[in-house]
């Protein structure tokens, strides 16, 4: 039995609002502007219990104390936060303008960094108190905010990535010819769950021609004798995310299905040990791809290698050509290459890896080669 992680503390929540505030700073931005989700969470440690039309907004600057504004009913909840005590709480009741409590907190001239959650009414409100401020999203601004993780965060990470083993390790004894991609599905969640999930994010189950479709939603199809399977699962454990793939065959595989398994085990293995600091994230994909491409089946694979994941089960970074920004330490992200053949079968195979001082480290270690269930 694992032992469960210590709780953030308010120095590491005002840690990372510093590092945001700077962070904009050296971007050219006035703020960041952060709305509830994933980066109000890992920013302060809150998350309403229920994300209405009332404003909640932090607000971040250099130089400046943070500020949460929140609505008056909410305030108790946001005082409970780990992070409260290292900002100050800004209420507003209901009737009054939300907009105006929170323009004087905002550079009337600035160009501000905001949350991909923010909705977009309060966005044109702010806007409508001040109009010669300007906007761009985090993710187009900041888009490494959350990517390296200190260690805290590994463990979590490690920790999410142990569970989904343990759950692959026990799918392998369960029946799948003669019951539904629905019914394995479930036993994912249900495992993942056991296994201390408190999140269930994704289950795919895709079999025979479905594991041709990368995002497969495990449905009625009965599986069969002789299918390719692809499994693709992951949530949240401790606050952080899980996400795995393996592909596993009912019965014996063919020749051709024994290939193709072979080519993406081995695209994979090519990937993971390119992982180091300093190259291009679009190098590891580059080295899946050409590995692909050498067998034949280059066009068949047809998506990114790998997406970053943290708070979130999929944020940056990405490993996919074009991004030329260089693996750092604590990176984490997926490698996941795979062919799909379109009307027969898809195999990918996934797993989650940081970035060491010297390499890469995998947060998924159950067998990689081709295992055959009943």
């Amino acid at each position: 039995m694992t032992s469960t992680p210590a709780p953030f503390t308010a120095s590491d929540y005002q840690a990372r609002m510093e590092r945001a505030a700077r962070a904009a700073a050296d971007a050219g931005l006035a703020g960041v502007l952060v709305a509830p989700g994933p980066d109000l969470v890992w920013l302060t440690g809150y998350a309403p219990t229920a994300i209405t039309e009332r404003l909640t907004l932090l607000v971040l600057a250099a130089g400046q104390d943070p500020v949460l504004v929140v609505p008056t009913l909410e305030a108790p909840d946001a005082e409970k936060a780990a992070g409260a005590p290292a900002l100050t709480l800004r209420d507003w009741t209901d009737g009054k303008d939300p907009y105006a409590a929170t323009a004087p907190l905002l550079d009337a001239a600035g160009r501000f960094g905001v949350s991909d959650n923010a909705w977009a009414m309060h966005l044109l409100g702010l806007q409508g108190r001040l109009p010669g401020t300007s906007y761009v999203s985090l993710t187009e601004a900041l888009p490494m905010l959350r990517a390296v993780k200190d260690a805290a965060e590994l463990e979590r990470l490690a920790a999410a990535g142990a569970a989904a083993d343990d759950t692959y390790e026990k799918i392998l004894d369960v029946p799948f010819a003669g019951r539904r991609e629905s019914d394995v599905a479930g036993d994912l969640a249900d495992l993942l769950r056991q296994f201390g999930h408190s999140q269930v994010d994704f289950t795919v189950v895709g079999s025979g021609p479905n594991g041709a479709n990368p995002h497969h939603e495990a449905g009625e199809r009965v599986i069969e004798h002789g299918d390719m399977v692809v499994l693709d699962f992951g949530g949240l454990k401790h606050g952080y995310g899980s996400d795995t793939s393996r592909t596993v065959h009912v019965g014996e595989p063919d020749a051709e299905e024994q290939r193709v398994h072979d080519v993406v085990r081995e695209a994979q293995e090519a990937a993971f040990l390119a992982v180091r600091p300093g190259i291009a994230c679009q190098d590891v994909d580059r080295v899946a791809r050409a590995h692909i491409t050498e067998a034949g089946y280059g066009d068949r694979f047809i998506h990114r290698t790998g997406h970053g994941i943290g708070v979130t089960t999929h944020e940056p970074p990405y490993m996919v050509e074009g991004e030329e920004r260089p693996l750092v330490p604590g990176m984490c992200f997926s490698v996941e290459p795979g062919v799909y053949l379109p009307g027969r079968f898809g195999v990918r195979i996934e797993d989650i890896v940081t970035v060491t001082e010297d390499g890469g480290r995998r947060f998924n270690n159950t067998r990689r080669e081709l295992a055959v269930v009943h």
